[in-house]
C-alpha cells in the first residue's frame, strides 16, 4: 500500500447530540469516535474538508490510517461511517484501533475487470448484474488489500461468480466464506438480454405450428 492517510483529530470534550450537532454547524467539524486495542473509546472531532478529501480516495476505505491526536500517533481503520440521509455529508466516523500483530475484519473494494470483453456481454449480448461491491476479508491489518480484482472474461449468459470462485491474495480470507459453504455469496452474474426469453418462446411456437396444422388436416 503506496498511499498513506493521516488525519489531525482533537479531543471531543463536549459529548451529546446536542454538542454534535453545534459541532458540525459552528466549526464545520465531523464528529469521530476511535476504540478498540488496549484504550478506552476515545471521542475525537475531525476537520470536515480534510476527513471528505480523504473520503474522495477509494483506497482510504481499506487503508491503515494514521490518526494524530496531539502527538499521539494512532494507527486503525475506518469503520464505520454515518451520512445525513438526503444531503449525504458525513454525520459521524467510527475507527478501529489496529495492531499489526491481530487480524482485523475490514470490507474492501471489488474491481471487475474485462467486463466488456465477457463472453456472456461480448457473444450473447447478455448484461452484467452486481450483487455485491465489496468483499469482508481477515488478516493482519499489513495485508490488507486495496481492492480485489474479479475477471469477467470468461463468464457465460446464466453463469454466477460466487465467492468461492475468487482468489484471494496469500494471507487473506473471506469472512463469509468462513462461516462454511451455506454463506457462499453470490457476487456477480450474466443474464440474458431483456425480450430474448420472449423471443425464444416464439421461436418455439412457430416453430410447432405446421406440426399442429398437419395434425389438423388428417383428422379431416
Amino acid at each position: 500500500m503506496s498511499d498513506q492517510f493521516e488525519l489531525h483529530a482533537e479531543v471531543r470534550e463536549d459529548l451529546g447530540k446536542g454538542a454534535s450537532r453545534r459541532l458540525r454547524r459552528h466549526v464545520d467539524h465531523v464528529p469521530a469516535i476511535i476504540y478498540g486495542g488496549d484504550k478506552d473509546p476515545q471521542p475525537l472531532s475531525l476537520i470536515r474538508k480534510d476527513l471528505e478529501k480523504a473520503l474522495e480516495n477509494e483506497a482510504f476505505y481499506s487503508h491503515v490510517l494514521t490518526i494524530n491526536v496531539g502527538k499521539d500517533k494512532q494507527k486503525a481503520i475506518l469503520k464505520d461511517l454515518q451520512r445525513h440521509p438526503a444531503r449525504e455529508s458525513v454525520m459521524h466516523a467510527d475507527f478501529l484501533r489496529v495492531d499489526e500483530n491481530r487480524p482485523v475484519k475490514v470490507h474492501v473494494p471489488i474491481h471487475f475487470i474485462n467486463e466488456a470483453k465477457s463472453h456472456g456481454v461480448k457473444t450473447g449480448g447478455g448484461i452484467i448484474q452486481h450483487q455485491e461491491t465489496d468483499i469482508e476479508v481477515q488478516c493482519l491489518p499489513s495485508a490488507i488489500p486495496e481492492y480485489i480484482e474479479v475477471d469477467m472474461l470468461k463468464v457465460e449468459i446464466g453463469q454466477i461468480v460466487h465467492l468461492s470462485d475468487i482468489v484471494l491474495p496469500e494471507g487473506v480470507d473471506s469472512v463469509a466464506l468462513a462461516l462454511g459453504e451455506d454463506h457462499d455469496l453470490a457476487v456477480a452474474s450474466i443474464i440474458a438480454p431483456r425480450g430474448a426469453s420472449d423471443a425464444d418462446e416464439e421461436e418455439g411456437a412457430a416453430a410447432a405450428a405446421p406440426d399442429a396444422e398437419e395434425e389438423g388436416d388428417s383428422e379431416d
